[in-house]
């Protein structure tokens, strides 16, 4: 599905990513960890195309799309969660759902039923304007526009931040049924180490810019993930 490899990214004269290689396939949860600035949402941002690489590649189902504009990726079925959840304040909670039409054929031009499945609280909300939304509602939301493009890989950078204890584990949820209907890959960037434990299949260390360890979970010893997320 998901295939990068060896991919450098820079900010100006400043190097972001070193050699970074990472893999995400169906039904799987790839859970990327570390301390902050060690390139974690510069991988996300790569991996859909809001940063370009200088070099390396990044591959979906064997075709390299570092070249691709965030939108023609959104069209292979790139999804994006981003940190700060960057809902649109102004549009009702419908209007912003339907922001993730773009890359659709007009045909799937609906907001599929498992989205309030998953968060009844947004078929509450629905004419309610999205910054009247609590942070936990407006991540809600920001993951439920995303499952309105159909993803193929879901990409999230830290959910669960600002998050209540109890939206955390409604989020927890939905990521697991998503990851049991086998057909989408799931790329989590977090700092919640306990969050990231219970749901990873496979895991991915950094420290700057590099991956300093990874794996899958059966191998994941917790004291050496603990030693790179601390201060």
């Amino acid at each position: 599905m998901l295939a990068v490899n060896n991919i450098d990214l820079y900010y100006g004269a400043a190097q972001a990513l070193r050699s970074v290689s990472v893999q995400a396939n169906p039904g799987r949860i790839t859970c990327v960890l570390g301390r902050n600035g060690v390139g974690k949402s510069s991988l996300l941002r790569a991996i859909t195309g809001i940063q370009s690489i200088s070099a390396g590649e990044i591959l979906m189902n064997g075709e390299n799309i570092a070249a691709l504009p965030p939108h023609e990726r959104a069209r292979r079925g790139i999804a994006y969660v981003p940190q700060g959840r960057e809902i649109f304040p102004l549009l009702t909670v419908r209007e912003n759902l339907e922001t993730g039409f773009a890359p659709l054929p007009r045909s799937e031009h609906n907001v599929p039923d498992e989205v309030f499945d998953l968060f009844p609280v947004l078929k509450d909300m629905l004419w309610r304007r999205g910054g009247d939304l609590s942070g936990g509602q407006q991540q809600q939301l920001a993951i439920g526009r995303a499952l309105v493009t159909r993803p193929k890989l879901l990409v999230l950078d830290e959910p669960t931040e600002g998050i209540q204890p109890s939206v955390i584990k409604d989020i927890g949820r939905a990521i697991l049924y998503l990851r049991s209907k086998g057909d989408i890959a799931i790329v989590l960037v977090e700092q919640y180490f306990e969050f990231a434990r219970d749901l990873a299949d496979d895991f991915v260390v950094m420290d700057r810019g590099t991956i300093v360890l990874s794996g899958e979970k059966a191998s994941m010893v917790e004291q050496d993930v603990r030693r790179y997320m601390s201060v």
